[in-house]
């Protein structure tokens, strides 16, 4: 739970602070991202019919959605995001009904293509965070880099020279670190903390949920690709775990268990659920590989959920502390997206494959008077990125010949 919770709840953390969204309505947002972690990953570790992989798969909340969920809520507002996510997260259950015949569709050059793509597009996030956060008066100030300077080598140095799983935990102890010397700097303020109740269970439909036809166009196609990084988490945890390939009966499973999570967290006010891929390592590394212990731990989440002053605490966090952690976060991301392409042969089919979906997603993000006269919502969608990116790949894949077979 460790490993993960760092990631799970900056998510939410990034998504407020770029639409200043109230104290009150972030610290909701962030406690019931842990009540709904803790749900999907008890339903995804010990199953419910034929939903979930019954595996020790962890779930949280999916940094993949966050370039195409930032643009829709500065457009639409956060119930626009959740109508989005929960006919996303309808579309990836069919994803996991249909895997067996779908699967053709993400080989290796999509799906590792498409993971370099979100750590690129994220990696700005980072840096906007280290600065102060998104509209910050003195954005930039060195009292805002200086913090994200040591956050960010303290992490790297865990990191890289830690043993085990402190290096594991190296964002986690990085931000701890960040935090402690943040407090004296007088970058924190603990009034929320103080006015928050000891317990409160999440209702649903805090922010309401608006279905708009061009946002919920992005998620699902979002959907349709993240269902790829989820089957190579899935593959590699039974790997990891168990020292085989994964059933296409746990496939189909867990596919499906992310996209009802992900669908059950839009009526509850939290993002597109996923499994956690810094989990994936822990298993291999611990030999751990039972799923009851990870429903033990999915069950702490639960409760961490009930208790609002947890998530007042969190919010608490200084954007520039965060900032130095997660620009390695995403820059891991990248990396992972690099490792994904190393298993592919680079011929001139796949690299072309490659090329135009980084320069469709980033040119598009930068350029964005390119398409100012078209919808707002059309907007959102292109601005983000991913999804114009996720599009160009899947279809040259598709439509150029010497295409793998899976």
């Amino acid at each position: 739970m460790l490993a993960m919770f760092v990631g799970n709840v900056t998510v939410p953390l990034i998504i407020a602070a770029a639409i200043d969204l109230p104290e009150a309505d972030t610290i909701f947002f962030v406690q019931v991202t842990m009540f709904v972690a803790g749900i999907a990953t008890l339903v995804q570790a010990l199953g419910i019919g034929p939903i979930g992989a019954r595996m020790p798969i962890v779930m949280g909340t999916s940094f993949g959605f966050v370039p195409v969920l930032i643009p829709v809520a500065q457009t639409h507002g956060l119930s626009a995001v959740f109508g989005a996510a929960f006919v996303g997260g309808l579309a990836m259950a069919v994803i996991g009904l249909c895997i067996r015949w779908i699967r053709f569709l993400f080989p290796p050059v999509v799906t590792g293509s498409f993971v370099l793509m979100i750590g690129l597009i994220m990696i700005p996030v980072g840096f906007a965070h280290a600065g102060g956060g998104f509209g910050a008066e003195d954005f930039g100030s060195m009292r805002h880099i200086g913090v994200a300077a040591i956050v960010f080598c303290i992490t790297l140095g865990l990191h890289q020279f830690g043993k085990g799983f402190v290096s594991e935990m190296s964002i986690l102890l990085g931000i701890v670190a960040g935090y402690l010397i943040a407090i004296p700097m007088g970058l924190i303020n603990f009034s929320g903390v103080e006015s928050a109740g000891w317990f409160h269970l999440p209702m649903p439909f805090h922010f309401g949920m608006e279905f708009v036809p061009a946002a919920i166009g992005g998620v699902v196609i979002m959907a349709i690709v993240t269902s790829a990084e989820s089957i190579g988490d899935i593959a590699g945890t039974v790997m990891g775990g168990c020292g085989r390939e994964p059933t296409d009966k746990e496939l189909s499973g867990g596919v499906m268990a992310d996209g009802l999570a992900s669908s059950f967290a839009a009526f509850f006010g939290a993002l597109p659920q996923i499994s956690f891929s810094q989990n994936v390592g822990l298993v291999a590394f611990t030999g751990v590989a039972s799923r009851y212990v990870v429903a033990i731990g999915g069950g702490f989440l639960v409760l961490a959920g009930l208790v609002p002053k947890l998530g007042a605490f969190i919010t608490t966090i200084p954007d520039a502390v965060l900032g130095g952690a997660v620009i390695i976060m995403f820059g891991l991301i990248a990396s992972a997206g690099i490792k994904m392409l190393a298993s592919v042969e680079l011929d001139k089919r796949n690299l072309l494959i490659i090329g135009m979906t980084l320069s469709v997603a980033i040119g598009l993000r930068e350029e964005p008077a390119l398409y100012a006269d078209v919808s707002p919502g059309l907007q959102a969608m292109l601005h983000s990125g991913l999804v114009p990116g996720a599009v160009v790949s899947i279809l040259l894949n598709l439509i150029l010949p010497g295409r793998e077979k899976i």
